[in-house]
């Protein structure tokens, strides 16, 4: 399998029409139950209205540190009307033009005015969508942006699929480096500490 939607089509095949499928990524194991109630209700309160359908539903954190606005480890996003995805990528998107321009790069822009960062939304590993939708989408060839930016969400955008974005409940980890499983370790370690479980 290519990726983790190709992984889950391959159980969905056995699953009733009409299933709603919720894909958590592997390497968020931190994300909060009502993270992944906000996105289901996102994906089925959508399309009971025709209006503001969506074939996935996903969630976005606000970044808060400029590290992770730079990191190509942290897959950013950008919406537009009705919380719909305009595109995900490994780069900082949008690209604050005037601001770079006054402060000659990114990260000097971001350390002088620390509120541009509330521009800059993390995607969190989440989908939510249909069997068949999902099992449609798991046909298509890899797209050429899905390949440049290892990203197959890319794979649905290029196709005119919609993409809801909804905030996440609370922040998680996003496990994608030897650093971030060590953060990962040490937040469930208080965590299950706090509540008597032992690590």
């Amino acid at each position: 399998h290519q990726s983790g939607s190709d992984r889950i089509a391959e159980v969905a095949e056995g699953l009733p029409k009409g299933s709603i499928i919720v894909n958590v990524q592997g390497d968020e194991p931190l994300i909060s139950p009502d993270t992944i109630d906000r996105v289901v209700e996102a994906f089925t309160s959508g399309n009971a209205d025709l209006g503001s359908r969506c074939d996935i539903a996903t969630a976005y954190e606000p970044i808060a540190n400029i590290a992770d606005v730079l990191s190509p480890d942290v897959v950013k996003v950008v919406t537009g009307e009705n919380d719909l995805a305009v595109y995900f990528s490994r780069s900082p998107i949008p690209f604050l033009r005037d601001e770079v321009k006054r402060y000659g790069s990114l990260a000097m822009a971001l350390e002088r005015e620390s509120g541009l960062l509330r521009i800059f939304k993390k995607h969190t590993g989440l989908y939510v969508y249909n069997r068949e939708f999902l099992l449609e989408f798991t046909k298509m060839p890899r797209s050429r942006l899905e390949k440049i930016e290892m990203l197959e969400q890319l794979r649905a955008l290029e196709n005119g699929a919609k993409i809801r974005v909804v905030e996440a409940a609370s922040s998680s980890v996003g496990v994608d480096t030897a650093e971030d499983l060590e953060r990962a370790r040490n937040l469930y370690a208080s965590a299950a500490a706090g509540i008597g479980v032992v690590d």
